[in-house]
C-alpha cells in the first residue's frame, strides 16, 4: 500500500504573467504580502517552461501580451492541467474578450487598474472551487494513500477530487500495477459516501458461472451448493462504492444484465423472482483497449458510455518518474520493517538503474524488485548489484532499442539542463554538439531550457 508523507503547501503558489516587469513587481509584492508563494513570468512562453518546472494552484495572467497572449496560455494551461484555474487581468475595452474566456472556463477576469483585495479574494474563491490542495490548508486524508511528487499526478489527483463530490460513473484507464484500485478507493473517501462500505471485485480473477452471483446474489436453492440466501456486492456496498477492476474481462452476457441493472438501479439475485432496488456508486476500470474490444464485439457500447461518462487516465510510472526515489525509499523501510532487515537506503548507483527502468510493470513491478533487493542484501545500504539482478530477473524489464536510445536522450539532456541551470550553450557545450542542434534535440523532446532556470532560481 502506498502512503504519503507529502502535506500541502503552507502557502497557495501564484504563477503571475505579463509583459511589464513594473506590475509584475507590484502584483507579486501585495500577493506576498497577503500570504501567497508567487513566481513571475514575462510571455506567455516563459509561463508554461515554469508550469514544466513547478505546478502553481493558480494562473493570473495579462490578456494582452506579444507573442501568446491570455487566452491563448489559458487554452495551453487547459490542455496540459485540466483543473489549473487561470485568472485574467484586462484593460476596459477588452471587457468583452474576458467575458467569452469566463465563458470558455477561466476562473475570473479584472480590469486595470484592479482592486487588490478584489483579486485576493478572485484567487482564494477560484483555488478553492478547483480543489487546490495548498489552499485548503486540511490534511489530504481522502489521498493519504497515494505518494507523489509528480506534477502530472497532482493535477491528476485535483480531477479526481473534483470528480468524488458528484455521482458520476468514473472509468478509470491505465496499465497494469499502475494503482487503479487505489485511486477508486480514494475517489470513495473524498465523495459523500466516504462513510459507507467500498466493495471491490476483480471481473477477470472469478470464473463466469461464479461472477454473477458474486455481483447480484442468490437464493437459497437456485443451483447446486446454494444452500442459503446469499447477499451480492451490489447489496453489501449499499449506501457506498462498488469498484468493478478489469471490466474489460466480463463476459458479455453478464454484460447484458449489469446494464439492465444500471439503468433500472435494482437487482434481481439468481433464482429470485423478485428484484431489490440498490443505492451505489460504481467506479470500474481495465487496462484493455475497450475500444478495440467494441470494434471486434467483446464489449458492449451501450455499457461502455453508461460506465464511461467520464474516464480518467491514470499515469504509467515510466510517466512519472520523479516519484521512483520517493516510492522506492517508501518500500524499502517498509519491507526492511517486516523482514526486520536492517536496511535503509540506496546506494546512487542503485538509484539510478531504478530511475533509468522502464517499468512496464509499473508501482507492483517497483515494489517487486524493492523486496527482492531487501530480501538478499547484507548491507545497510542496497548495492547497484542488487538492482541490476532482480531488474534482470523479470523478462518484462526488457525494452526496445528504440525505447532505450530515446529514453537515454531525453534523460541525458534533462542531466545536462540541471546541471547547466538552463544554460543552452554551457549544456551544448558539454554535449559537443552546435546550440541549433542542441535546440532542435530539446525542441523533439518537448523540453524547455528556461523551465530549468526558473527552477534553480
Amino acid at each position: 500500500m502506498i502512503q504519503t508523507a507529502i502535506q500541502p503547501a503552507a502557502q497557495p503558489r501564484v504563477l503571475l504573467v505579463d509583459d511589464d516587469p513594473d506590475l509584475l513587481r507590484l502584483l507579486s509584492i501585495r500577493l506576498k504580502a497577503s500570504g501567497f508563494e508567487t513566481r513571475s513570468a514575462n510571455s506567455g512562453e516563459t509561463a508554461l517552461a515554469a508550469l514544466a518546472a513547478q505546478r502553481p494552484d493558480i494562473v493570473v495572467t495579462d490578456l494582452r501580451m506579444p507573442g501568446m497572449d491570455g487566452l491563448a496560455l489559458f487554452d495551453a494551461v487547459r490542455e496540459q492541467h485540466l483543473s489549473l484555474p487561470v485568472i485574467l487581468l484586462t484593460a476596459h475595452g477588452n471587457i468583452p474578450e474576458a467575458i467569452a474566456a469566463t465563458q470558455r472556463g477561466v476562473a475570473g477576469y479584472l480590469t486595470k487598474p484592479y482592486d487588490a483585495s478584489e483579486l485576493i479574494a478572485q484567487i482564494h474563491r477560484a483555488i478553492g472551487s478547483s480543489g487546490g490542495a495548498s489552499a485548503a490548508q486540511a490534511p489530504a486524508a481522502w489521498r493519504s494513500e497515494i505518494l507523489t511528487r509528480s506534477a502530472a499526478m497532482e493535477d491528476f489527483l485535483q480531477q479526481a477530487q473534483l470528480l468524488a463530490a458528484s455521482e458520476v460513473s468514473v472509468f478509470i484507464s491505465g496499465p497494469s500495477g499502475a494503482g487503479k484500485e487505489l485511486l477508486a478507493r480514494a475517489i470513495h473517501k473524498a465523495s459523500p459516501r466516504a462513510a459507507k462500505p467500498f466493495v471491490a471485485i476483480n471481473c477477470g480473477a472469478i470464473p463466469e458461472q461464479l461472477l454473477e452471483s458474486e455481483l447480484f446474489g442468490h437464493v437459497k436453492g437456485a443451483f447446486t451448493g446454494a444452500h442459503r440466501d446469499h447477499d451480492g456486492l451490489f447489496q453489501a456496498a449499499k449506501g457506498g462504492t462498488l469498484f468493478l477492476d478489469e471490466i474489460g474481462d466480463m463476459p458479455t452476457p453478464l454484460q447484458v444484465k449489469l446494464l439492465r441493472v444500471l439503468e433500472e438501479r435494482e437487482v434481481r439475485p439468481v433464482g429470485a423472482t423478485r428484484s431489490i432496488p440498490i443505492d451505489v456508486r460504481l467506479l470500474s476500470a481495465t487496462h484493455r483497449d475497450l475500444n478495440m474490444a467494441r470494434s471486434e464485439g467483446r464489449f458492449r457500447d451501450d455499457l461502455y458510455y453508461r460506465l464511461n461518462v467520464v474516464a480518467l487516465a491514470l499515469p504509467s510510472l515510466a510517466e512519472r518518474r520523479e516519484d521512483i526515489p520517493l516510492l522506492a525509499q517508501h518500500f524499502l523501510l517498509r519491507l526492511a520493517k517486516r523482514y526486520e532487515r536492517p536496511v535503509n537506503a540506496f546506494s546512487p548507483e542503485a538509484m539510478e538503474l531504478l530511475l533509468a527502468a522502464p517499468w512496464p510493470g509499473n508501482i507492483r513491478q517497483l515494489l517487486n524488485v524493492v523486496e527482492q533487493t531487501v530480501a538478499l542484501a547484507t548491507t545497510p545500504v542496497i548495492p547497484a548489484a542488487l538492482v541490476q539482478r532482480a531488474l534482470q530477473g523479470d523478462g518484462d524489464a526488457i525494452e526496445s532499442f528504440e525505447e532505450a536510445r530515446h529514453r537515454f536522450e531525453r534523460d541525458y539532456l534533462i542531466r545536462l539542463l540541471r546541471l547547466t541551470e538552463g544554460n543552452v550553450t554551457q549544456a551544448a557545450r558539454l554535449a559537443k554538439r552546435n546550440r541549433t542542434e542542441f535546440y532542435r534535440l530539446l525542441a523533439r523532446y518537448h523540453l524547455e531550457a528556461g523551465a530549468f532556470k526558473e527552477s534553480a532560481e
